[in-house]
């Protein structure tokens, strides 16, 4: 492999995360709540994702089994990404991605379950090293309590969708995983919508929001925004970079995704993001701990290798 290509490879791993990190901003910006937004965000990005790959000529075969699995799988994805937009209407976009980024440690300790591994006693410390970090931003961002709370349980939900990944990636390919997840996820959600009454044109109505620009950042093209590039095409480069570069060097980077979005908040949201100092010692320190974890990973495979 050139140089010239790991390069490019890394450059565009860098600008698939910061697109990622912008997903902050969008679910900030778009005016609806979070169930709508998602319900449409799921369906735009499958329309999109499945068009791509019957032009290409991709199969979506698999088992009845593993159709089932991944159709569920994909209502975990869809309640990721309802409480993490929850969390950013009720807090910051800022709190909700410090806390998101608890999602690695949350996965180490889910690993153990599902690949019947014992737990690393330096799991354990690095998960303490994480609640320090928390703590700190508890104990001096209380108005956001609530938001920090839901942001948790969001990166819970990552963390558990990436661990069902992480087991499904071994049979099918990362475009029939992807294509039956958000296909699951918009189906589970359209039954909770019908079930609590809110399955109806108002679903649709509540998109005729112009903003400032009119159509250009009024809800219906800022979804369309999240649904297209930051979901579709987010996902169909991220495959094509993951032939090129080793899963670390992709784990560590998809890593800066709060980094990019904490600092994009701040530049395009302004005063709502401006944090106390505690705020951003204690997500210093989780991001920190993420690192380390990434790098101890990385040393691990290499001795086990």
């Amino acid at each position: 492999m050139s140089a010239d290509s790991q390069l490019s490879a890394r450059l565009r791993m860098h600008f698939i995360v910061f697109i990622w990190g912008f997903t902050g901003i969008l679910g900030h910006l778009i005016t609806v709540d979070a169930y709508t937004l998602v319900w449409h965000r799921m369906w735009m990005a499958t329309v999109v994702l499945v068009t791509y790959l019957l032009i290409i000529g991709r199969s979506f075969r698999a088992t009845v089994r593993e159709i089932v699995t991944l159709l569920l799988a994909g209502s975990v994805i869809a309640a990721h990404w309802i409480t993490f937009f929850h969390a950013i209407k009720i807090s910051t976009v800022s709190v909700t991605l410090a806390c998101l980024s608890t999602g690695a440690l949350f996965t180490a300790l889910l690993e153990p379950i599902f690949f019947r591994r014992k737990l690393d006693v330096r799991e354990i410390l690095l998960g303490m090293a994480v609640v320090v970090g928390l703590y700190i931003i508890f104990n001096f961002e209380t108005q956001h309590t609530l938001g920090i709370i839901v942001a948790l349980s969001s990166a819970f939900l990552s963390a558990l969708f990436s661990v069902i990944n992480g087991l499904m990636v071994k049979r099918l390919k990362p475009n029939v995983i992807t294509t039956y997840e958000l296909t699951g996820g918009w189906i589970a959600l359209t039954l909770y919508l019908w079930v609590s009454g809110r399955l109806d044109a108002g679903l649709f109505a509540s998109l005729t929001t112009k903003g400032s620009l009119g159509w250009l950042n009024g809800d219906w093209f800022l979804i369309f925004i999240l649904a297209s590039v930051c979901t579709a095409y987010a996902f169909i480069e991220s495959v094509r970079v993951m032939k090129v570069l080793s899963p670390y060097s992709v784990m560590l980077t998809i890593n800066l995704e709060p980094v990019y979005g904490i600092l994009m908040a701040a530049l395009f949201l302004g005063e709502r993001e401006k944090m106390s100092p505690q705020f951003y010692l204690g997500t210093v320190i989780i991001l920190s701990v993420v690192f380390i974890e990434a790098w101890l990973r990385r040393r691990k495979q290499a001795v086990t290798g």
